[in-house]
């Protein structure tokens, strides 16, 4: 009976590890602050992928993007299973990616950022390329060098 092929990208898990550093995922629950966002990645660069916060982790786990921008609400609630899903996936990598950039209004809680270092920036409202494209271009010249 052959043996199953050793996958250097995957861990001791079985999951996937190497993340593609020229695509994002862009979640959030509005629509039209995805869109926004996406065009703002697609400036800098990416291609990207974006979902709701409901189908966001199969979308993380199914592309491994490099990049994830999450703009949170209100109610960070909708966002734990992403976050769980984002930290599983750095300990897979076994390094921090995807870089997780957050978008949120100065008013919103961010008890996620508290949460297990997950968040590498946060950008206030109102997004404007100004702001977001500048810092996905840093993020993907750290990759770079």
């Amino acid at each position: 009976m052959p043996y199953p092929r050793y996958d250097a990208s995957e861990d001791a898990r079985g999951r996937r590890s190497d993340a593609n550093f020229e695509l994002a995922l862009v979640v959030g629950a509005s629509q039209i602050n995805r869109i926004v966002v996406s065009r703002i990645a697609q400036r800098a660069g990416l291609k990207v992928i974006d979902e709701t916060p409901e189908r966001a982790c199969a979308a993380l786990t199914a592309n491994l993007p490099g990049t994830v921008i999450v703009e949170i609400g209100p109610d960070e609630r909708d966002f734990a299973e992403l976050m769980e899903c984002l930290a599983a996936q750095r300990l897979a990598a076994g390094r921090p990616a995807p870089f997780v950039i957050v978008v949120s209004s100065a008013t919103a809680q961010t008890g996620a950022v508290k949460k297990g270092g997950i968040i590498d920036a946060i950008v206030v409202k109102p997004i404007t390329p100004e702001s977001l494209q500048p810092l996905i271009q840093s993020m993907m010249d750290r990759v770079r060098d």
